[in-house]
């Protein structure tokens, strides 16, 4: 058996990234694991991911850090590049504009826009020149519509959905396909504390999703099925947005 290929997942250590690291590993790929700061729960999730036969390889840091980034990952990419990058890294500082912070509203553009550019930057050029790749954006329902009191994550995701399709523009013809799945309510630490009942009233299907079925969705983007699908927004959202 050859070399297996690489899947990197940043914010992988819980909720929809590690349930997106499991995914692909199941499907035959070692991963970097990539997470900020909860060593515990990237270590749990590295175990999982190691008891079905493939590696993992932990790559703590900020997104948000261009240094840390690079640090973090020239050293892997000399001796190998993934053919898997899933940017899903991402956090919620919700509230109104009227009264949003310069900080509320910097440091959410600052993980989703700029830990896009810095990973995916110091990915490209290896993934390039092996002319094969593939690259999802975990974007969202609130990127696509707009929510109250999300103006920062609403403009941030939207953001990344505008990348996302300009580079797969860029890139098509090395043969990197990018996309963009946006998950609506799924079933995390970052839905817990959302007046459950009263958003139900607004999915069609009638519950939250779980990070499976969006894991799902990225293991098909990545595999030999979906070798024509480039420059798409995938939505796994149960209706809420159609």
């Amino acid at each position: 058996m050859g070399t297996r290929e690489i899947a990197l997942v940043t914010g992988a250590s819980k909720g929809i990234g590690a349930a997106i690291a499991r995914s692909l590993a199941a499907a035959g790929y070692d991963i970097w694991l990539n997470y900020r700061s909860d060593h515990a729960a990237a270590e749990q999730v590295a175990q999982s991911i190691e008891a079905m036969g493939v590696t993992c390889t932990k790559v703590p840091f900020d997104v948000a850090d261009a240094a840390a980034v690079k640090a973090a990952l020239a050293p892997l990419l000399e001796v190998q590049a993934p053919f898997v990058l899933v940017n899903n890294a991402g956090f919620t500082r919700d509230a109104l504009l009227f009264w949003m912070s310069e900080e509320e509203w910097k440091s959410v553009l600052s993980v989703h826009l700029d830990g896009f550019f810095h990973v995916t930057h110091c990915v490209l050029d290896r993934m390039a020149r092996r002319r094969k790749g593939r690259i999802i954006n975990i974007v969202s329902t609130s990127g696509q519509t707009g929510v109250a009191g999300q103006v920062n994550y609403s403009a941030a995701k939207a953001g990344v959905i505008g990348a996302t399709r300009a580079l797969a523009k860029e890139i098509a013809r090395r043969n990197i396909l990018v996309n963009a799945v946006s998950p609506g309510f799924i079933e995390t630490e970052m839905t817990e504390a959302l007046p459950k009942e009263q958003m139900l009233a607004h999915v069609p299907l009638g519950r939250f999703g779980t990070p499976e079925e969006v894991a799902g969705v990225v293991a098909f983007l990545c595999s030999d099925a979906a070798t024509y699908i480039t420059g798409q927004v995938i939505g796994v959202n149960g209706g809420v947005f159609i």
